[in-house]
């Protein structure tokens, strides 16, 4: 069955979840003050788990990290005051592929 799901976006740097199988990511905002993301999942896929880390405006990213990852979005916190942006980060086969623009 294809559904919605959502995860929490945790404040360390760097969190991992456990996904279905080619689940999709949809968005990242702040639900009741809590920041989640939103994906489109198979629910009889198995889980894989997916790492996640999030780098504050003005907060350095670790060069390593920054080039094998993907940006998915970003979130406000304290009324705007705080701003977040949400990276996956890819497997090594992908970030390779990514880097060479395949």
């Amino acid at each position: 069955m294809r559904t919605i799901w959502k995860y929490r976006v945790r404040a360390s740097d760097t969190f991992t979840h456990k996904i279905p199988l080619g689940a999709r990511f949809l968005s990242v905002q702040t639900q009741k003050g809590d920041p989640q993301m939103w994906f489109t999942v198979e629910t009889n896929n198995q889980l894989e788990e997916r790492r996640f880390f999030v780098a504050g405006t003005g907060q350095e990213i670790p060069q390593d990290l920054f080039i094998v990852s993907d940006y998915l979005g970003t979130f406000q916190l304290s009324d705007g005051a705080l701003v977040f942006h949400l990276f996956e980060v890819l497997s090594s086969a992908g970030a390779l592929l990514k880097t060479l623009g395949w």
